[in-house]
């Protein structure tokens, strides 16, 4: 039979249960013998536990890392020292730890930052001020930006802290620009070396790079000037297809870009992620520059597109068609062009309008003087497009000087197209000014009223 029972007993029966199970589980732990302890399967070297405990501020363990041979001067993926982390935490007292144990003050970064650029940047006067007592860092110290601490520091306190050490060390400002050009220098006098022993200037690292990449990036424009001037080209690409002027783009170089550019550099070219130099450029000046830059590249390919096809629809004219002449704007990049003059046939042969005319006026004047009547001819044609005249036979010719007609033949012998001027014979007396006005062209009738003969040759 089943018993029915309360919400109350059924949970104190619940209990009881959870209480015997738990009693019979902790008499068979009881029984069971020790468990044997776990050989750790994961152990990390020295050198980043030494890190770690620095980022952590456990002065306790990084002592104890150091006694046990932890190299002080280990460095992660960045560069970074345990020492340029004390600097950017401003921890003194692990910072003396590591300088006891012979920590490299200027131990560099991969961007070439000292634990002093560190401290300058985040305004770390008190760390500042120890180190410079206790080991005497490098003030100088270029980065890959080409700034010194002093360059990067904003705070007054800690600026006036660096120029009372650069004072006290007799640093002036000759010394400053010596140690700024240093790291050029020192390529560039690599650079010659390896091209005095003929070794290839072009060589590439491992990530594709070239040294005219190196002198893009860090604004070597002497280094790079040699380079180019030996020949390495100016379009070579890296692994990720970036090529110089990338470089000079990515990292606010303009000077670089201009010189590349001037060697053969390609302002609009792709990297392998679709990249151009603009598209990697943040500087504005730079930006500048490299809008430019495009400008004039694109303004040649015009020029050069305009002449092609210049020369292709002037095979298409006719024989004497004149080209138009085309606008010589100051912004029309073809303007060049319109100075050259073509000349169709008509001009190159001289026959221009004003010449036809004269050639007509003259032939009429040939004809006055060959008895023959033009008042009337409106549509006279020139001489040159008329028929010619026969030959006179020897017969006609003995006649003609039998009957002394010499003088009238000399008048009616039909003279050339193309002269306008008769010459006189030797001995011939000028012409009355009766007779000058005879010869005019548009006299009247009673002007050329001069008697004809009948061996007139027409």
């Amino acid at each position: 039979l089943k018993v029915l029972l309360s919400r109350e007993s059924r949970l104190f029966n619940c209990r009881e249960r959870r209480r015997d199970q738990l009693r019979k589980c902790d008499e068979r732990e009881r029984s069971l013998p020790p468990p044997r302890p776990r050989r750790p399967r994961l152990r990390f070297s020295p050198e980043v536990a030494l890190l770690e405990a620095t980022g952590r501020a456990d002065a306790v363990e990084v002592e104890r890392l150091l006694r046990e041979g932890a190299n002080p001067n280990s460095h992660n993926e960045d560069g970074l020292t345990p020492l340029h982390q004390c600097a950017i935490d401003d921890n003194q007292q692990i910072m003396l730890l590591l300088l006891s144990h012979g920590a490299d003050v200027n131990a560099q970064d991969t961007e070439q930052w000292t634990p002093l650029h560190a401290a300058a940047c985040c305004a770390h006067i008190n760390w500042f001020l120890l180190n410079m007592h206790f080991s005497g860092a490098n003030l100088l110290a270029v980065n890959a930006d080409g700034n010194m601490p002093y360059d990067i520091c904003d705070d007054e306190t800690t600026l006036d802290a660096i120029e009372s050490e650069m004072a006290a060390r007799g640093i002036t400002q000759a010394y400053i620009d010596d140690q700024r050009g240093a790291p050029e220098k020192a390529m560039l006098d690599d650079m010659k070396s390896l091209h005095q022993q003929g070794l290839p200037l072009d060589a590439r690292q491992p990530d594709g790079s070239t040294y005219l990449h190196t002198a893009a990036a860090n604004g070597y424009y002497d280094v790079a000037a040699f380079l180019l001037r030996c020949g390495v080209p100016a379009t070579s690409r890296d692994n990720d297809l970036w090529q110089p002027v990338h470089a000079a783009a990515c990292w606010a170089q303009p000077d670089l870009v201009e010189l590349i550019c001037e060697y053969g550099g390609d302002i609009n070219a792709k990297t392998s992620s679709g990249e151009a130099p603009l598209d990697l450029c943040e500087d504005e000046t730079t930006r500048a520059v490299i809008a430019t830059m495009q400008q004039q590249e694109a303004r040649k390919k015009r020029m050069a597109f305009g002449v092609r096809d210049s020369r292709r629809q002037s095979r298409r004219r006719k024989k004497f068609e004149s080209p138009q002449q085309v606008a010589t704007g100051g912004d029309n990049p073809f303007s060049a062009r319109g100075a050259i003059r073509r000349l169709s046939l008509r001009d190159r042969s001289g026959l221009a309008p004003a010449r036809i005319e004269a050639q007509k006026e003259g032939a009429d004047i040939i004809r006055s003087w060959s008895k023959e009547d033009v008042s009337s001819d409106v549509n006279a044609v020139p001489p040159s497009q008329s028929n010619k005249p026969k030959p006179m036979s020897p017969d006609e010719w003995l006649r003609k000087l039998e009957t002394g007609g010499g003088d009238e033949d000399e008048e009616g012998t039909p003279r050339r197209a193309g002269s306008q001027r008769r010459r006189p014979k030797k001995g011939a007396k000028g012409k009355g000014p009766s007779e000058m006005q005879d010869l005019r062209p548009n006299g009247d009738a009673s002007r050329r009223g001069k008697s004809t003969c009948c061996c007139v040759i027409c």
